[in-house]
């Protein structure tokens, strides 16, 4: 049977790339100007490194001290970290030498009095003492290079370039280059530290990754073809390993942990590394909230997480295969009916019901980046409908629901980058309590919105039940 063994998480604070966000892009070319507003509002590493729903993510600071910290969070920072139990928080300069070392076609250009920075600081991190470059990049010729060009500015210094490589294909322009570049180098962080958090485990053996993030990589002929699961597997020199790319919105990465769990229980692959790398278009999404708010810019991370599907052991979190929860077309797109879908009809399909359950991973939407954008406190949110749903089915009464809500429930402290908020940033401490109790039941739900493709008014889920083993 299949567990979920560890996860790992990685933020890179990206302040300077905040610009290419959609949001702020756009906003950008209507208004030159408008960037002397935005840019003071930028976060220094410092402050992000100390604001605390990161420290929560990456597993430096407990949820209970988030609860119990007033809002907003951003006025109550605590002491400067790097590092946390299952994470890290990673600096731009060095994600600027990611860039570098995992361009492949010639797309990043480091301006030289830079590039010998970037190699030490390739060297000196414990995640990237592997990673260097050999040829040189030529340096964009200017704005009407083939496929555009875009800065790399670390504060007002000019520190590179990455360039398009095509004259008429938009899938290869420089900013959806950039955007693909982001992911792979924050989904190969994320697999870096999840290998320092299991260093026993086979890796060079490694057979098979899912990507499952929300860039869709490929070129004029198939602009969504992907496989950044390979692409990563070779930045990572797991030599052995293939992989694939499994997409569904939000709910891409809840949708791939049974898929990688019927790969182990079938055989197919002992082992199954699951990952997700950040997403540049939603940087900077809430921005003009923000700006209104006279706010710091919140939305200024890369989010991104790798988890190791494997068999049964004591310590890990077992994939309740039979209690998948799906949404079928049928079901209907109203909270009440998803949820009913994904979590009521599982649940009884075990014998079970959500009183059983000791905690619900939700969308975990940090509250200080979606309430000034008039979003509200989206885990919360979730948290009471999963308590009214457990009332209307007569497990529990109507005074019963703030606690249930607080039994259930972790305060929203994820970046608003979609698959990463969607329930995997509980992973982390839902598998710690399994590990102090010895026991536990917990389920990951996640919801997408597939009507945003304008293929389908539907929308979609998925939910799994682990079990402490």
């Amino acid at each position: 049977m299949a567990a979920i063994h560890g996860i790992a998480y990685i933020l890179a604070h990206v302040p300077d790339l905040v610009r290419y966000g959609s949001k702020p892009y756009r906003e950008a070319v209507q208004n030159p100007t408008w960037l002397e507003v935005f840019e003071p509002h930028l976060r220094t590493s410092e402050a992000a490194r100390s604001y605390l729903p990161h420290q929560v993510f990456i597993g430096a600071e407990s949820p209970e001290v988030l609860k119990a910290t007033p809002r907003p969070w951003h006025r109550h920072l605590a002491e400067p970290v790097s590092r946390g139990r299952w994470g890290w928080i990673i600096e731009e300069p060095l994600v600027y030498a990611l860039l570098r070392a995992a361009d492949v076609a010639q797309l990043v250009w480091l301006e030289p009095s830079f590039e010998d920075q970037a190699r030490d600081l390739l060297a000196s991190h414990p995640l990237t003492q592997a990673l260097t470059w050999s040829q040189p990049a030529p340096r964009p010729r200017g704005p009407n290079e083939v496929g555009g060009v875009l800065p790399l500015q670390w504060g007002n210094r000019l520190v590179g370039a990455v360039r398009g490589d095509h004259q008429t294909d938009e899938a290869l322009t420089a900013g959806v280059l950039l955007e693909n570049l982001l992911s792979k180098v924050t989904g190969y962080l994320a697999i870096q530290a999840l290998r320092a958090l299991l260093p026993d485990y086979p890796w060079g053996a490694l057979p098979y990754l899912i990507g499952t993030g929300e860039e869709a990589i490929g070129d004029r002929y198939q602009r969504g073809g992907g496989n950044l699961a390979k692409a990563v597997a070779h930045m990572a020199s797991l030599q052995q390993a293939t992989g694939c790319d499994v997409k569904a919105f939000c709910a891409a990465p809840i949708h791939a942990i049974p898929i990688a769990a019927g790969l182990v229980d079938s055989g197919i692959y002992p082992h199954v590394v699951l990952f997700g790398g950040g997403c540049l278009a939603k940087l900077g999404m809430k921005v003009l909230s923000h700006l209104r708010a006279d706010m710091p810019i919140l939305e200024d991370v890369l989010g991104a997480f790798a988890m190791w599907v494997g068999p049964d052991q004591p310590g890990t979190a077992h994939i309740r295969r039979e209690a998948v929860g799906r949404h079928p077309v049928g079901a209907g797109a109203q909270p009440q009916a998803i949820y009913e879908a994904l979590v009521a009809d599982p649940l009884r399909r075990v014998g079970l019901t959500m009183r059983d359950i000791d905690r619900f991973g939700v969308e975990m939407h940090n509250p200080d980046i979606t309430e000034p954008a008039g979003g509200g406190d989206i885990p919360r949110t979730n948290y009471r409908t999963l308590a009214a749903l457990s009332i209307y089915h007569g497990e529990a009464s109507r005074h019963e629901l703030d606690a249930l809500v607080d039994r259930w429930s972790y305060p929203g402290f994820s970046p608003t980058q979609g698959h990463v908020a969607a329930a995997v940033p509980a992973l982390g401490w839902i598998l710690e309590e399994f590990r102090n109790h010895g026991a536990g039941r917990a389920m990951l739900v996640a919801k997408g919105s597939l009507f945003l493709g304008r293929m389908t008014p539907q929308s979609d889920g998925s939910s799994v039940l682990l079990e402490a083993q």
